[in-house]
């Protein structure tokens, strides 16, 4: 039996409006190569000059994932040669991090929960892009120099379940306190997973292969299959040592599988050493005080959540898990309804009716108009089937939430008057039914509810009809 162990490299794009070291800006889909400068393009003479909004928002990663942020660090010279990093180094922080060890707890299905490892978080400039088309490829430095926080974890995790767990709360994370868009399509949000194998109950790492550039929580956790699968069969066939060495693998969606990529660079093999026109990073206490007060985090608006509204964990969970969900549902609460129906009409109802490419983001019902619907259910106005005909309704048209009632003709009677004449004259057309309820067969109840709500054509209020049948009977 043989145990996974995981790292995780996350590279998240922070959401500045220029780049790290330049004013070029960051915008996503320009025209190639039009966002760029002396400096970006790596020409002699030009100087970078740090991005303070940067070190801002690192401070503000920092605190989300309770870690150390440290008051001095150094930048670093990475260098290798690659056509869309035209320095031939990377400017990035080897030594000194801008923050130091921190963790993400992660949460199972089963109401478990983990504390992960994370190492580092450091600055770095990003490259640009390479694309490649029959014999010749093109080169776009739009990106190049766009401010990059590559997060790195401890080897702490032990299943591919793990990893997708771990990054969807550190996606979440970045998105909550507003420093990335965190785009997976983008590159916003992208990884390279660390993997690699040991027997159970053996505490030695072995040789790591590092699966680069993922962007897509399902495709990772199909690498990370196919990775431990292959590894798996080399120890088993004794070829191992000459199979599994610490190299860099490219995942192929087509093919389902890891295919070598390069071999693995060691620290030495990018020949560090510190940038000579940058001085030392110096992050203040006034610094740490001002950008470490960030918003309230999933963790703890799922615990207020819980505490406050009466959710179950598991449906805080989901409904915190992004924070457009999480406005969307308070947002709804501000109509004055009970946290248990908010959340059933929300992950079940609204999200049961999206189609193809909508989501919370792009609802075509409003926060404030579930909200309403539901507190129509709640006050008696409509059943909660009728409901269901107005959500379908809503789907397709904003209107107002009473003219939409009116108009499909839902509005629950709850007059006394009008059900009390209902019942009667039920009750007088069966009288050998009273005789049995009478009796003790009580199951006769559901039949005078049945008839009364088959009367009123299904608009009487089914709790009302029940307490005014159980008076008439009493």
């Amino acid at each position: 039996m043989f145990e996974v162990v995981i790292g995780l490299e996350v590279h998240v794009q922070l959401n500045t409006n220029s780049k790290l070291w330049c004013s070029c800006a960051t915008s996503f889909g320009e025209k190639a190569n039009t966002n760029v400068c002396p400096t970006c393009l790596g020409l002699p003479g030009a100087l970078p000059v740090l991005n303070k909004e940067a070190v801002h928002k690192s401070i503000q990663l920092g605190t989300a994932i309770d870690a150390q942020i440290n008051k001095k660090s150094i930048f670093n010279r990475k260098n290798y040669f690659y056509p869309d990093l035209p320095t031939g180094y990377q400017i990035s922080q080897f030594e000194v991090p801008v923050v130091g060890m921190g963790e993400v707890v992660i949460d199972f299905p089963d109401g478990s929960s983990k504390t992960l490892g994370v190492t580092r978080a450091h600055l770095e400039n990003d490259a640009g892009k390479n694309t490649h088309a029959g014999d010749h490829s093109k080169v776009d430095l739009n990106r190049a120099g766009t401010p990059l926080l590559e997060i790195v974890s401890e080897p702490d995790m032990r299943s591919a379940e793990e990893a997708i767990l771990y990054l969807k709360k550190l996606h979440s994370i970045v998105r909550y306190i507003d420093i990335s868009n965190a785009n997976m399509e983008e590159g916003s949000f992208r990884c390279d997973v660390n993997i690699s194998i040991r027997p159970k109950g053996d505490e030695k790492l072995y040789t790591r292969c590092e699966i680069k550039n993922m962007n897509s929580f399902r495709n990772i956790e199909k690498a990370i299959a196919y990775e431990v699968q292959r590894q798996v069969e080399a120890w088993e066939d004794g070829v191992y040592e000459q199979e599994v060495v610490q190299e860099t693998r490219l995942f192929d969606v087509d093919k389902n599988e890891t295919r070598s990529m390069r071999g693995k660079e060691d620290a030495a093999d990018y020949r560090y050493f510190p940038d000579p026109d940058l001085l030392p990073l110096i992050i203040t206490d006034e610094m740490i005080e001002k950008y470490s007060d960030i918003p309230e985090l999933p963790d703890a608006k799922k615990t207020r959540f819980v505490n406050d509204f009466g959710l179950k964990a598991y449906d805080a969970g989901v409904i915190c898990s992004t924070k457009e969900m999480a406005h969307y549902f308070e947002e709804m609460l501000a109509c004055g309804i009970s946290g248990k129906m908010a959340t059933t009409w929300l992950t079940v109802e609204l999200q049961g009716r999206f189609s193809e490419g909508q989501s919370i983001v792009n609802s075509p019902v409003s926060a404030t108009k579930l909200g309403e619907l539901i507190k129509a259910i709640e006050d008696g106005t409509i059943s909660g089937k009728a409901g269901k005909e107005v959500l379908d309704y809503l789907m397709e048209n904003d209107e107002d939430i009473d003219a939409i009632i009116e108009k499909l003709g839902l509005k629950q009677v709850s007059d006394d008057g009008a059900l009390l004449a209902m019942i009667d004259e039920i009750l007088s057309n069966n009288e050998d039914k009273v005789a049995e309820y009478k009796g003790g067969k009580e199951k006769m109840f559901a039949f005078f509810v049945g008839q009364t709500m088959k009367a009123s054509k299904g608009s009487a209020n089914p709790q009302k009809v029940s307490e005014l049948l159980k008076q008439r009977l009493a």
